[in-house]
C-alpha cells in the first residue's frame, strides 16, 4: 500500500439546481451560469478553492480553455483582486494535465498524463503536501467520487434549471456522508458551499 502524506483532494464545480455543469447547448453553454460569476459570493468562492492547494488537476478541454483566459487576468492591474489571485495561482501552481491526445503541456508548470485518475491521485497523495484540487474538471470530478478519493467538495449552485446538459453525480456512485462545513448565499440566490467527506 502507498504511504500517504495527509493531502487533501479537493473540487470545485459550479452547479445548476438541477445538477447541470452546463447547459442543453453542450459543453461551453455556460448562459445560465454567467450572470452569477461576478458577483462577491462567486469571487469569495473562488479565493477559498485555491488558497490550501499546491497542485491543479485539469481535463485537456479546461486547460486549454483557461490558458486562454486567465494569464491575461493575472497580468491585469485593474482586475478584481480575487480573480487575479486566483489567476496568478493558477499560471504558478503545479498542473497536471488529463489527457489522451496532447503531447505537450499548454501550460508552464504543466505535465501531461494519460493515465487513471484515481492511481494519479493516489501517487500526488503520496509525497509533497498542500491540497490537490481538481479544478472545476467535471469528467475528473466524477472519477474521484467514484474511486472515493474526494476530501472535500466547494460547491456553487447556481438558482437556474437549464433543463438539460450534463450531470455531475451519476448513478452507481459509492454511499458516502459528507459534512456542510461553509455556506454564503447571494443577493441573486446563489450559494457557495463547502462540504467535507466524513471518514
Amino acid at each position: 500500500m502507498t504511504e500517504q502524506t495527509g493531502r487533501r483532494v479537493t473540487a470545485n464545480i459550479s452547479l445548476s439546481l438541477d445538477g447541470r455543469y452546463n447547459g442543453p447547448g453542450g459543453a461551453n453553454d455556460f448562459g445560465a451560469f454567467a450572470p452569477y460569476v461576478t458577483s462577491e459570493v462567486a469571487r469569495n468562492y473562488l479565493t477559498r478553492i485555491w488558497e490550501g492547494a499546491t497542485t491543479a488537476l485539469l481535463g485537456r478541454i479546461n486547460a486549454e480553455g483557461f490558458l486562454g483566459y486567465w494569464p491575461t487576468v493575472a497580468a491585469d492591474e485593474n482586475a478584481d483582486p480575487r480573480d487575479r489571485g486566483y489567476a496568478k495561482w493558477l499560471v504558478d501552481t503545479d498542473k497536471v494535465v488529463f489527457s489522451t491526445t496532447l503531447t505537450k503541456a499548454p501550460w508552464e508548470r504543466a505535465r501531461v498524463v494519460n493515465a487513471p485518475v484515481a492511481d494519479v491521485v493516489t501517487d500526488l497523495k503520496a509525497t509533497g503536501e498542500g491540497d490537490i484540487l481538481v479544478n472545476s474538471s467535471a469528467s475528473l470530478i466524477k472519477e474521484v467520487l467514484a474511486a472515493d478519493l474526494l476530501d472535500r467538495l466547494y460547491l456553487m449552485i447556481f438558482p437556474e434549471i437549464t433543463g438539460g446538459g450534463q450531470r455531475l453525480f451519476r448513478d452507481g456512485l459509492p454511499a458516502t456522508q459528507w459534512t456542510l462545513t461553509h455556506q454564503e448565499t447571494g443577493t441573486m440566490g446563489e450559494m457557495a458551499m463547502v462540504y467535507d467527506r466524513v471518514r
